[in-house]
Parts: C-alpha cells; structure tokens; sequence
C-alpha cells in the first residue's frame, strides 16, 4: 500500500510535561534550519499559517531582494524578530499589506521615497482606512530602517498626510440590539454563549475563541490578550453565568464545533458570529467586536473609572479607556444640565401661551 504524503514535512507532534498536544516544526530549508511550535489543533487555519510562515521565512533567507531597495527592507522585515513576536492574528493580517507594498514598489530604493510617492500609493488604495493603514505600514518599515540600517532621513510615511475618517471605529452594539440578539437566541445555544462571553468579559475574538474551562476560576475569568500580552481578570457576569452552567461537562472548549469538539480559530468564530447577527436582524455593522466595545461603554455609563475600563478592555494604557468615559461623562453632564432647566418655576413661564399665540398676527 502507497505511503501517504505527508502535507507537513518536518512536522513532529508530541505531548508536553502536562500531557498536552505540541506541534512542532524542525526542517532545513536553503541551507537554514527552522525550528518553530505551531499553535492551534493539527491542520487547522491557526496551524497552517503558521506552517507557511516558518517555511517562508527560511525561503526568504536564499532569495533575499538586493539591498536598499524596498523590497529588502519588507523582506528583513519580516524575518526579524520584531514581526515574528507580533500576535499569530496580527502577523496573518500584515503579511498580505507588505506583500502588496513589495510587489507595488519593491524596486524602488528606500533612501530615496519622498512624501508625495507616500501619498501617491496612499491614492491606489480601497479606501481611507485602508490608505492609513498604508500609512502606517510604510512608517514602520521607514522605522525599522532607521534602527537596522541607518537610514537617517526624516521618515517619509510619517510627514504624508493621512485621510480625514468621520468614524468612531467598530460599531458599539445599542442595548436594543443586544437584546434583540438574545431574544433570537435561546439560553444554551452557541450563539448566546458567544454574545455573553463577547459583552460579559470584553475579550477579542481571537481571545474568545481560545477560552476553555481552564480560564475559569470560581467567580472569575483569566485570560491574556493574545494581541498585546496583557493579563485580564474579570468577574462573571450574571447572564454569562446562567451560559456557562449549559455546557456540557464532558467539553473544555468555552465555544466548539465538530466531533470531537474542538474550539474555533479566531477567523472562523468571527465569520461565524457575522452570520448569527445576520440571522437575528441586526445591521451589517453589528459585529463581535462591538460587542467588546459596548461592554467598555456599559461600565463607563455605570460610573466606572478610566483605569477600570483599561481593566476591562486589556489594555495597557487608559488612552482608548478614556474615549468611553468621557462620552459617559458628557451625557451625565447634558443630563445634569437639562435637569437644571426644568427646576424653574412655572409661574415664571405662566404667559408662555398667551405670548407664543400667533391668531391675532
């Protein structure tokens, strides 16, 4: 019987100290060795990025661009440990933005890339958020220029004019649409569970989607962003408890398709969930992030300090935090205000009627 092929050559699967599961990859490639651990079930989306990028950084290493060109600099870029220690999420989502910037100028010298050339690809884009991000990609590749290979210019991305956005950024979820989603939902489906453990603990999708029985601890759930690190520490919720008590016992997945049951990859609950919303009525811009979003508002709204919504959120700094208490704030302050108004006395407004009657004009 022909031996099947092996669709992931140097993958080696073995269990650790504490019995789980580790994939990992040991293989020459162009004369350099690649060692890496690959996250995420065997096969899955998680795994096979992470298989494509080990090898394509070995692949990079002996077929580098020539030197001082646009090109070389997104290529060592990328093979520097400044991207390879960014998010699994976020390196998925910045490769395809450099990818286009070394195709669209990669023979282009970098020493020599003036504003408006900045401003000038800035203009090929979909789009102003999508131009921004440009933006920004480009800044920090001028950036790791300046710290790699002396590039000593004013950095060109960076005194480029960025386009005027009229957004707040994702949409945050209304308290009629998140109980229109509930109403939809019943208790112990999925799609119930994810909104609670969305609004309840303000995790991010690719955070969600990694929760097991292992995050929860009495009263309380533990996790760490996978985006910046930062450890989160949340009390459970009424309404995610009642959810959380629905799962099977035999599942360690918070969230879980498939026989056996395994958890989503961070892509695939967000798609996942887009549809849920789209079942229960809600707009296009109804998505799981805003959910994280609308919990961080919830506090604000309640009285709660900057630096507990920075808790809240994960972050690191209460920049973003800040944002939500403010808008809090200032519709208590209008509230307040209005409240002012109505304390006058009626009897000073007793001739409104007769002045605001217009028969005689």
């Amino acid at each position: 019987m022909k031996r099947r092929r092996n669709p992931y050559p140097g993958v080696s699967t073995k269990p650790d100290r504490h019995g789980k599961l580790r994939h990992r990859l040991r293989r020459t490639m162009k004369g350099r060795k690649v060692d890496a651990y690959l996250p995420g079930p065997y096969g899955s989306t998680e795994f096979r990025a992470a298989y494509e990028e080990a090898c394509e950084c070995a692949r990079v290493a002996g077929r580098r661009a020539q030197p001082s060109t646009i090109a070389y600099l997104v290529e060592a870029y990328l093979d520097s440990a400044a991207f390879r220690i960014l998010a699994p999420t976020t390196r998925s989502d910045k490769r395809p933005r450099l990818d286009w910037i070394k195709a669209a100028i990669g023979d282009g010298r970098y020493a020599r890339m003036q504003p408006r050339q900045v401003e000038a690809l800035m203009a090929k884009k979909g789009g102003p958020e999508a131009s921004n991000r440009l933006k920004k990609d480009l800044a920090q590749l001028f950036r790791f220029a300046a710290k790699h290979f002396a590039f000593s210019r004013p950095n060109p991305a960076a005194l480029a004019d960025s386009y005027k956005i009229r957004s707040s950024g994702f949409h945050s979820w209304a308290d009629e649409e998140i109980v229109n989603f509930r109403d939809h939902f019943p208790p112990g489906s999925q799609a119930r569970l994810a909104l609670e453990l969305f609004l309840g603990t303000g995790a991010a999708r690719q955070d969600a989607a990694g929760l097991t029985r292992a995050n929860i601890r009495g009263a309380e759930i533990y996790y760490s962003r996978q985006k910046t690190g930062q450890a989160v520490v949340i009390p459970i919720l009424p309404e995610l408890a009642l959810e959380l008590e629905r799962i099977p016992p035999t599942r360690l997945p918070l969230l879980a398709h498939g026989r056996p049951e395994r958890p989503y990859t961070a892509r695939a609950l967000g798609a996942l969930f887009r549809r849920w919303c789209t079942e229960a009525g809600l707009p296009d811009h109804c998505r799981s992030h805003g959910l994280r979003k609308a919990g961080a508002r919830r506090l604000a709204e309640a009285g709660a300090t900057e630096f507990q919504v920075m808790a809240f959120l994960g972050h690191k700094t209460p920049t973003e935090a800040a944002r939500y208490t403010a808008a809090a704030n200032r519709t208590k302050l209008a509230a307040s205000g209005m409240a002012k108004l109505r304390v006058i006395p009626r009897t000073e407004l007793s001739n409104l009627d007769e002045r605001l009657d217009n028969e005689g004009m």
